[in-house]
């Protein structure tokens, strides 16, 4: 299946803070809090929700699809994505702009706290998916970005026919209800972690049933929620399915861990698999990211990911597709 990712592209600049930032908090000087943190380590590495997944997905085989605004900066980093599997023809290059630049500092807790510029992708409203011509995809995934470039997509969705993947989560505070309703509307899926779930319910006022029952009656609607060490929960129409971690041989850097489930999630989607296979997959996803620096720095072949899985979850030749490609 061909899958087109819109979304966030960005350089991460990831720093550690060698203490808690908990012990830096004051509960009854919020009003007035000012704190300035000396880190021993910062590195630039390549991110942006878009790419990450889409990463994920090269390694398992697929040739996903960025879909996305870019500064002049990019070139390096398309090269880098081109020669990992990824199709970066759908890159627009904004001129005299930076590509977006996501800036996070992580504690020994692995709480981070985070701020981001958005650089060319506050001109993402500017690529419209008519522009993809005859090169329409099976699936459209609609992650954070711009957020008028995010409804934009979620209406051309609907009225091309085009399945899509709902995957609001950072940008839920710059969406309003209405927003929200909408997108989760005809939504083959909606992807949130625990907390944005909860957000998106108080926002929306729907339960997860009557998200679900916005979707086209052919479709099989479901919602993704990530809960970090406590697993993965996936709703359906006709119940829950528990996801849990797979146990990570070492823990270094948390950055980019939700994009790596979603690349390995959706990679099982797109060969069919059925949801809670699916969910195993995003899962070991996530942990092999978990265990390197930054959101693409984990690699494997599909040969090593499926043993792996097979080793903790004892499949049976479920994943056999994913080795004859």
């Amino acid at each position: 299946m061909d899958i087109l990712l819109t979304g966030s592209v960005a350089y991460d600049y990831l720093m550690r803070f060698p203490g808690y930032f908990r012990d830096h908090i004051l509960p009854d000087r919020l009003d007035t809090i000012s704190l300035s943190f000396l880190v021993e380590s910062m590195v630039r590495l390549r991110g942006g929700i878009a790419p990450n997944i889409a990463y994920t997905l090269a390694l398992l085989g697929e040739k996903p699809r960025l879909w996305a605004t870019v500064g002049e900066d990019f070139e390096e980093y398309r090269q880098w994505l081109e020669s990992n599997g990824v199709d970066t023809s759908g890159a627009k290059v904004i001129p005299g702009e930076f590509t977006a630049s996501f800036f996070v500092n992580t504690d020994r807790a692995n709480a981070q706290i985070a701020s981001f510029y958005p650089g060319a992708m506050a001109y993402a409203a500017q690529l419209s998916l008519n522009e993809l011509g005859d090169r329409l995809p099976d699936l459209v995934v609609i992650s954070p970005n711009d957020p008028v470039a995010m409804n934009l997509y979620v209406h051309e969705c609907q009225a091309m026919g085009l399945p899509y993947i709902y995957d609001p989560s950072q940008q839920i505070v710059r969406l309003s209800a209405d927003d929200l309703r909408c997108g989760i509307q005809e939504a083959q899926a909606l992807f949130v972690n625990d907390y944005e779930y909860a957000l998106v319910q108080k926002m929306t006022g729907f339960t997860a049933q009557q998200m679900m029952s916005r979707s086209k009656p052919n479709q099989e609607p479901f919602i993704v929620v990530t809960r970090g060490a406590e697993g993965t929960w996936i709703f359906t129409q006709s119940g829950r399915i528990d996801i849990p971690v797979v146990a990570p041989e070492r823990i270094i850097d948390p950055t980019g861990v939700g994009d790596a489930f979603r690349g390995g999630f959706l990679t099982g989607y797109l060969h069919e698999f059925d949801l809670e296979t699916c969910g195993r997959m995003g899962a070991l996803a996530a942990t092999y990211c978990l265990e390197q620096r930054g959101p693409q720095g984990h690699t494997y072949t599909p040969s090593e990911f499926v043993s792996r899985y097979r080793k903790y979850f004892g499949e049976q030749g479920k994943l056999e597709s994913l080795l004859n490609e």
